[in-house]
């Protein structure tokens, strides 16, 4: 759900986030350091696309898909069922330089975080919502590391941590050396009672002082948006309703619709016209022509061959007996392909 719900932040919902440099140069939103290597799933919505283009050509956009497959995630994952508008165009740019400034990061507090809503149309209770989102995944030592070591000048560890917690956290991560590579960091669930669903535990953690990141423990440091959290911690229901809302109200962010705005993208990765020729050309030997060698009169006369009988010409197949002969195979069940749900979705959402 990750490029759906946090990145429609920049730009929209025109899935810019899934292009890759473009033949200008420009270096695309995935590739800054706010996404880096904790961007997954990209390949999935490749996978997606193609099974999609080959039914359906140039109908279905890659913003669309990404509505759909965050849905279907989340249902995946326990919400209930909810719909998806369809007919958004994609983006004709990405460019990592539009992040800085526009996009939460783990360190932000309650009033930033509340502005960078603000500024695409989201309230503050849109903001608690989809924190919600935290009840699966997890995230990187270093994203919080600056919470277990080296805190402040009088205190190691974030005093706001439950100190079994912290301890915890300690031995899941250890101490950055000089030289270490993030990407091979462990990664920590944010929520460690029920990590693999989509449900309101996320908040439970927050109240019990188990927020893994900065911006996780800032909702319950300020008063109206503990308020929240204390609100949908105790009415499940409530929270899955309001959480399938804002997802909407997510994916209508500054959409593009119509002809003239955007395009629908044949591969995800690339704008039109910008496609990479994947068949390599191979250079080809040049061979020498050779002439036969002149064979002599008495080597191009050919040996009479004597002509077999007419029972020996014809090649009958050979009979099997009825006890010798194969049965028929077995059908196999027939196995979903692993995106066969996701593009049911995409038709699901046509109807």
């Amino acid at each position: 759900m990750q490029p759906h719900r946090e990145l429609v932040l920049v730009q929209g919902c025109d899935a810019s986030i899934l292009l890759d440099e473009s033949p200008a140069g420009d270096v695309p939103e995935k590739e800054s350091s706010a996404n880096g290597f904790t961007l997954v799933g990209l390949r999935t919505i490749d996978i997606a696309k193609s099974t999609v283009e080959g039914m359906c050509p140039g109908k279905v956009s890659c913003a669309d898909i990404l509505a759909f497959a965050a849905r279907d995630a989340a249902v995946a994952a326990g919400l209930p069922r909810y719909e998806v508008a369809a007919g958004r165009r994609d983006g004709m740019r990405s460019n990592m330089d539009d992040l800085p400034g526009n996009f939460p990061v783990p360190g932000h507090h309650v009033p930033r975080l509340t502005e960078l809503f603000s500024q695409r149309g989201l309230s503050q209770e849109d903001l608690v919502l989809l924190s919600g989102a935290h009840s699966i995944g997890g995230a990187h030592c270093f994203m919080f590391s600056n919470r277990i070591y080296n805190f402040s000048q009088d205190a190691d560890v974030d005093p706001t941590l439950d100190p079994e917690y912290a301890k915890w956290l300690r031995q899941m991560c250890p101490p950055r050396q000089p030289g270490d590579d993030p990407e091979q960091a462990p990664k920590v669930k944010f929520d460690a009672q029920t990590g693999e669903r989509l449900d309101v535990a996320y908040y439970s953690e927050l109240l019990a002082r188990r927020g893994l990141l900065t911006s996780d423990n800032a909702l319950i440091e300020d008063p109206q948006t503990r308020a929240m959290v204390e609100n949908f911690a105790r009415n499940e229901p409530l929270w899955q309703q309001k959480f399938s809302q804002a997802m909407q109200k997510v994916g209508m962010l500054d959409v593009l619709i119509g002809e003239g705005k955007g395009q629908v993208r044949k591969q995800c990765r690339l704008v039109n016209g910008q496609e990479k020729e994947e068949k390599q050309q191979q250079p080809q030997e040049e061979q020498e022509e050779q002439q036969p060698p002149e064979l002599e009169e008495e080597e191009q006369q050919q040996p009479h061959q004597p002509q077999l009988p007419w029972f020996l010409q014809r090649q009958r197949p050979p009979v099997l007996l009825p006890w010798l002969r194969p049965h028929p195979r077995p059908r196999r069940p027939f196995r979903k392909h692993p995106v066969a749900d996701l593009v049911n979705g995409f038709f699901r959402g046509f109807h």
